[in-house]
């Protein structure tokens, strides 16, 4: 299906969408089906998001798809877990330099395995010079330990003497965040029902506007992200301030 942006909101499209992409295990289990099918089945989801972007006229767009607390699930999804990434990063870097998108992850690296990582790294070194869509994958990431992570590197600045702590302001730690290259997001998509934000882009979301919205993960079509958007576009953003 053909999309356009033809209604109201056209001028009002969100610059950076991220996503917290919930509901691959349900699905799955309604089908009666393992966890990790759903998985897959979600992944497949994000290839079409990915390319219906720029034709909605998203520039940015930051995809939630391991956190440091999905650890705690089962050795099994989580092992396969790591196999389907290690897969569609191999699978899909063609068709994403292809497409002209720019890569980046954010998240802890260290307690990935080193395969992993090199082929992340390559991904990234890859599509470094991509002048479309910037597409960020959250893996093994938190809020709270980005946070935390960035405020060990301004310490750091800081007893080097790089960084005066009087001049420390709002301003300063978001240039030590993984997001650091990234404008903040405008909106934030939950899907599968639940009305959390789970530890994501919790500096970054200060002043997001939030989507809750019932659909799984796998079944969210590039047409039910456009109704989204549309929706985005009839809303009025005003940052604390109040109308003229």
């Amino acid at each position: 299906m053909t999309m356009t942006r033809k209604d109201k909101s056209t001028d009002k499209t969100p610059r950076h969408v991220a996503i917290i992409m919930d509901g691959n295990g349900r699905w799955a289990q309604m089908r009666g089906r393992t966890r990790l099918i759903g998985h897959h089945a979600g992944a497949k989801r994000v290839k079409e998001i990915v390319r219906a972007c720029p034709e909605l006229g998203v520039e940015c767009l930051t995809i939630f798809a391991f956190s440091t607390e999905n650890w705690k699930r089962t050795q099994s999804e989580v092992a396969g877990l790591m196999k389907l990434f290690k897969r569609y990063i191999r699978h899909e870097t063609q068709s994403l330099c292809e497409q002209n998108v720019q890569v980046r992850f954010i998240g802890d690296r260290v307690r990935l395995e080193p395969a992993l990582v090199d082929l992340m790294d390559n991904l990234e070194l890859l599509t470094s010079t991509n002048t479309g869509i910037n597409l960020t994958v959250a893996l093994n990431y938190g809020g709270r330990d980005e946070v935390a992570r960035a405020t060990r590197r301004l310490a750091h600045d800081v007893a080097a003497g790089k960084l005066d702590p009087r001049e420390v302001t709002d301003e300063t730690l978001p240039k030590y965040l993984d997001t650091c290259l990234l404008p903040d997001p405008d909106l934030v998509i939950r899907t599968s029902g639940e009305a959390r934000i789970s530890n994501f882009l919790l500096w970054q979301s200060a002043y997001a506007e939030y989507e809750f919205i019932d659909t799984l993960w796998p079944d969210f079509t590039p047409e039910e992200f456009r109704k989204v958007l549309n929706r985005f576009g009839a809303r009025d953003r005003r940052f604390g301030a109040v109308p003229a």
